[in-house]
Formats: structure tokens, C-alpha cells, sequence
């Protein structure tokens, strides 16, 4: 690799590295070319050398989130069925500092994502792609005796990444009442009337 091109990615990175910061203090309310800039310490047209506008940082903005999102710690998943779906249920929860700050970033995303069509239909993926995650080990446990035969399990991670991000929602709002104990017995409940029950029909 060229030398000029080592200083790009390594600039790059800086830049990246910035756009976080600023995601983490401001949420993307506050996520702006100055913002970056004055996080590097550097000028405003030293980002825009990177970012055409506000819409290409906010795009690459949500690609470190996405990616942050991926690689953070995660409890592991244990066995298939209705383990797997508790350890995807309480991954998503802001169950740690960390995990409470990614989940005030990805909130803040929303409001962003609504009002441009592209950022829309990555977000729609992305919601697909958890309820498919959610929904294989919904299979599993189908498979595995662990939900009544006649399991609907499309709906049912449906249901399940609804109950999540409504018990994310209370808990960035109301963490003294949401601890992360009272979201862990929240989220055992909800899993164990899913079991024992399935969904009452439509």
C-alpha cells in the first residue's frame, strides 16, 4: 500500500473516530460537519473532503453504528431453541453502559431514518434481518418441543422484537425503574408466556 493511501485510511479512520465521539455525546440530533470537525480539532473542510453533506455523514454514520453494533460484546448463545432467542432478546437490551449509550444512538437514528427513503429502507432490512435471526431460533424451538405445535413463528418474532424495543424505550427513559435485573425478569417472563402459551389467535 502507497504511503498517500496509508495517510487516507488513516485520516479516514481519525474522521471516523470523530463522527463517534459525537454520535455518543449528541445523538444524531447533534451529528454535523462542524461537530466532527471541532471533535477532531480540525477544519470543517477537512471532513467535507470526506463528506460531500450532512446526508453522506449521517449514511456513514449509521454504517460505524451498524458495525459497532456487530462487534460489540454479546453473551453467547448456548443451545439452539429458546436460549438463543433469550441471549438475541437480551443482546439488544441496554443491559450495560455501553449497550445503554448504542441504544440511545440507534433511537436518536430514527427520526433520521423516517425522512430519507434510502436511510429508510436500510433500517426496513435491518429490522428484517433481527426478526429473521429472531425467527430461526423460533424454529428451533418449535423443532425442539420448547413452543405448542402450532407456533406461529414469523409472528412470534414479530411480537418479540416489539416486546424488546418497547423494554429498550422505558429503560433508556426510565433506567432507575428499568435496571438491568427488572429487564433481564421482564424479558424471562415474556419468553416463558411465549413458551408455555404461543400467541392467543388473531
Amino acid at each position: 500500500m502507497s504511503p498517500a493511501r496509508t495517510d487516507h485510511d488513516a485520516r479516514r479512520h481519525d474522521v471516523s473516530e470523530a463522527v463517534w465521539r459525537v454520535l455518543a455525546e449528541h445523538g444524531f440530533a447533534g451529528l454535523t460537519l462542524r461537530a466532527v470537525a471541532a471533535a477532531m480539532g480540525a477544519s470543517t473542510g477537512l471532513v467535507t473532503h470526506y463528506f460531500a453533506g450532512k446526508r453522506e455523514l449521517v449514511a456513514h454514520a449509521l454504517d460505524i453504528l451498524e458495525t459497532r453494533t456487530r462487534h460489540r460484546p454479546r453473551l453467547a448463545s448456548g443451545a439452539p431453541g429458546l436460549a438463543t432467542l433469550r441471549a438475541h432478546v437480551l443482546n439488544i437490551l441496554p443491559l450495560t453502559p455501553e449497550g445503554a449509550a448504542m441504544n440511545r444512538i440507534w433511537v436518536s437514528s430514527w427520526d433520521v431514518a423516517l425522512s430519507d427513503p434510502d436511510l429508510y429502507a436500510a433500517q426496513r432490512t435491518r429490522y428484517e434481518r433481527i426478526r429473521a435471526d429472531l425467527r430461526a431460533a423460533l424454529d428451533d424451538a418449535l423443532r425442539l418441543g420448547e413452543l405448542p405445535p402450532d407456533a406461529d413463528t414469523e409472528r412470534l418474532a414479530a411480537n418479540v422484537l416489539s416486546f424488546t424495543h418497547g423494554l429498550v424505550v422505558q429503560a433508556l427513559f426510565d433506567p432507575g425503574t428499568f435496571t438491568p435485573a427488572r429487564q433481564t425478569d421482564l424479558a424471562d417472563d415474556h419468553l416463558t408466556s411465549l413458551a408455555r402459551r404461543g400467541l392467543p389467535p388473531t
